[in-house]
């Protein structure tokens, strides 16, 4: 077994923990306020313990624990034990275990999201992956998205994000799921999301899904048509990104862009 196959294998593994442990979910508060599980704290301690074993001298930034970071390092892992905790917290199926992956050049080479509540049918769970330099997959089958999906009917972002939009200009819908990460991987999943919006946050709220949407020719850029880059503020000093970046194909993320009204 690859290592890239025990890391996935370990997510599913803590999918199903999560399931488990969701109905007697206790919610606790980190000192900004934001909801803290026990269940975020196991899975960062075991997904973790797995990457140093495999990767020893790789990086891994995270939500829930503090570690080291080396600029030199050849691979960064970015990980998000619960994306949507607040969710997660309430019994509601809108979260996701995600694992963003970097190279030396703090470049998107990878990423896995498991939200095995947010499947495509009632019995099957949704696991989309991409190993460095290797086709996406989703639910262990190749996947590449069907259409160009250059209309602009319906996009996916945060239920605050509407305060940072003009949307007098959008006549279609809206979707907010309360995870970040499955916001922006909606343009690949569903037929009808074409884009999606992220209000500042974390590198952890991000790259897995950077990374999947990059293998399908998606963007992910600043609202002012600049870069997104994992620079030493995000990976370093874990700051949240500033400014609201948008997703999807290029055509939709410009689209998108213009409906910003604060950068």
């Amino acid at each position: 077994m690859d290592t890239f196959e025990r890391i996935s294998g370990l997510l599913l593994e803590m999918g199903e923990f999560a399931c488990d442990a969701q109905a007697d979910i206790l919610r606790g508060y980190k000192d900004d306020g934001t909801v803290l599980t026990q269940t975020d704290l196991i899975i960062s301690e075991k997904v973790i313990a797995l990457i140093r074993d495999l990767f020893p001298k790789a990086n891994i930034v995270t939500e829930e624990t503090l570690t080291p970071f080396c600029k030199d390092a050849e691979l960064t892992f970015i990980l998000d034990p619960i994306d949507g905790t607040d969710v997660y917290s309430q019994g509601l199926p809108s979260w996701c275990i995600a694992l963003g992956i970097l190279d030396a050049n703090h470049k998107c080479i990878g990423g896995m999201v498991n939200a095995p509540r947010w499947g495509l049918s009632r019995n099957e769970g949704l696991f989309l992956r991409q190993d460095p330099g290797k086709p996406m997959l989703l639910n262990g089958k190749a996947f590449s998205v069907a259409s160009k999906k250059d209309d602009f009917e319906q996009i996916a972002m945060a239920s605050h994000a509407h305060r940072y939009l003009d949307l007098s200009q959008f006549k279609g819908k809206m979707r907010c799921y309360g995870s970040n990460i499955l916001h922006m991987v909606s343009p690949l999943i569903h037929s009808h999301i074409q884009g999606s919006v992220s209000v500042p946050c974390y590198a952890w709220d991000v790259a897995a899904a950077h990374a999947l949407l990059l293998s399908q020719d998606m963007v992910v850029t600043y609202a002012d048509g600049s870069p997104f880059e994992y620079d030493d503020r995000i990976l370093v000093e874990r700051q949240a990104f500033r400014g609201i970046l948008v997703a999807g194909p290029p055509i939709v993320a410009g689209r998108l862009s213009r409906l910003v009204k604060f950068l």
